[in-house]
């Protein structure tokens, strides 16, 4: 071939190749569109979710006493939805009294101790403020599940960043596994920002 061959092969190598990626593109925004949560591919399909407990992945499927345990969709059915995690809201279940979770595994009867206290961490850029709710957090955990180990109880000492929690790190030992997922970004980041004189 020559010079001028090679380089139009080329040029429409890299055509089809651009073709192919655009349409990829446009197929995973339908994609998402249809199902926020499929952004990461980490995440489950909705026909996937709340699997029975011998098809989740977790469970031992050999295990006789398995297939005896209540489906997680039949057990969360009369329970408040949610649009992520495994679609429910936890606290508004404990709220409306749909369930009591034991805050001891070894004491039952021994209340918690919940902190009605919010604390707002102004971020930068234009996304809204966080505001973490202790009140929330402490109907379920006691405080020494996060202090001093996840976070150091002082103003300013806890670097927080989206990297840090999308690494399961921070908010991200539980958010992401066992609270709702990190996609759920107004959840945090509930406090629009103050306007100033100049606005």
């Amino acid at each position: 071939m020559t010079g001028i061959n090679m380089r139009s092969l080329a040029v429409l190598m890299i055509a089809g190749g651009l073709a192919l990626l655009a349409m990829l593109l446009l197929a995973s925004l339908a994609e998402a569109q249809s199902d926020p949560n499929r952004f990461n591919r980490l995440m489950k399909p909705a026909a996937e979710r709340n699997a029975p407990p011998p098809e989740d992945g977790i469970h031992d499927a050999d295990s006789p006493g398995t297939h005896l345990l209540q489906t997680p969709r039949e057990a969360f059915d009369a329970l408040p939805d949610s649009k992520s995690g495994n679609y429910v809201q936890w606290n508004a279940a404990m709220d409306e009294g749909l369930i009591e979770p034991r805050n001891s595994l070894t004491m039952v009867s021994t209340p918690p101790i919940v902190l009605d206290l919010n604390i707002v961490r102004e971020v930068k850029g234009s996304m809204p403020d966080v505001v973490y709710p202790h009140k929330q957090h402490t109907q379920w955990l006691d405080c020494s599940n996060c202090h001093p180990a996840i976070f150091i109880p002082q103003k300013g000492a806890n670097q927080i960043s989206m990297a840090s929690i999308l690494l399961g790190e921070k908010c991200g030992v539980c958010h992401g596994k066992v609270a709702f997922p990190v996609s759920e970004c107004r959840r945090c980041h509930s406090r629009p920002k103050e306007q100033t004189a100049a606005n």
